[in-house]
């Protein structure tokens, strides 16, 4: 499962060891801002269609670690409330090299950016808030 209601460890995400045949691995962490366009952002809500979006994600994963020869990916995002420093999304590319790592490490972010239905809404400070278009909204709805 790549999604996951609960608080993300960092710590527990990471703590997995590639195999002896990586000599890079790259994390990427994604955290929730206090600011978008200007604004304060109090929290965040992430709602998904969950078994779409496992879906996509694990089609990523495996397309990207064929494409970039990586031999570990591992993924999680969180869905509901998130608070500003919270964990939205980490994401890990373990290969023998460091810049397939890299390289496979981005391009699952903008992947998931990109593909994956996963819908934000941002509450900010003054008690407004507005559902972002995201990326996957813009290119279905064009």
């Amino acid at each position: 499962m790549h999604i996951t209601h609960e608080p993300i460890s960092v710590e527990a995400f990471l703590k997995e060891k590639p195999d002896a045949s990586c000599g890079a691995s790259v994390h990427f962490i994604g955290t929730v801002r206090n600011h978008q366009d200007g604004r304060a952002v109090k929290r965040l809500y992430y709602e998904c269609y969950e078994s779409m979006a496992d879906k996509q994600i694990a089609a990523i994963m495996d397309r990207v670690t064929r494409t970039y020869g990586v031999d570990q990916i591992r993924v999680l995002h969180r869905v509901g409330w998130l608070e500003v420093g919270d964990v939205a999304i980490i994401i890990k590319t373990s290969s023998a090299h460091r810049q397939e790592a890299f390289t496979a490490c981005r391009t699952v972010v903008e992947e998931i950016k990109k593909k994956v239905p996963i819908w934000k809404k941002e509450v900010y400070g003054d008690g407004t808030s507005e559902w972002i278009l995201c990326s996957h909204s813009a290119e279905v709805t064009s």
